[in-house]
């Protein structure tokens, strides 16, 4: 499963200094970027769900991996958030300024 949090990260090896990109590779615009992330961020709730789940029935999951579901989801969650935040936060402030 691919990490959500680190697909949200811009680092300096993604970056390309020359400019260019390879042929093969897709240009992806920022609303499918988001839209990923928030997929990514749907499954790790269902994985959550469907762990917690089977920790109640009793189907053989522990206790931790349960937690560690949870956790991830929550964790993903609140970051989805705050990047929901600061893109409201800045379309405001665009909707502020006079041109």
């Amino acid at each position: 499963m691919p990490d959500p949090i680190s697909s949200l990260r811009i680092l300096p090896s993604d970056i390309d200094p020359a400019g260019s990109r390879a042929a093969t590779q897709k240009d992806t615009g920022f609303t499918d970027t988001l839209r990923d992330a928030m997929d990514q961020v749907e499954q790790l709730q269902s994985s959550a769900d469907t762990k917690t789940a089977a920790l109640v029935n009793g189907d053989g999951t522990d206790v931790h991996s349960a937690m560690i579901a949870v956790e991830k989801a929550d964790l993903s969650f609140q970051l989805m958030m705050q990047v929901r935040n600061k893109i409201v936060a800045a379309y405001q402030e665009i909707s502020r300024m006079q041109f």
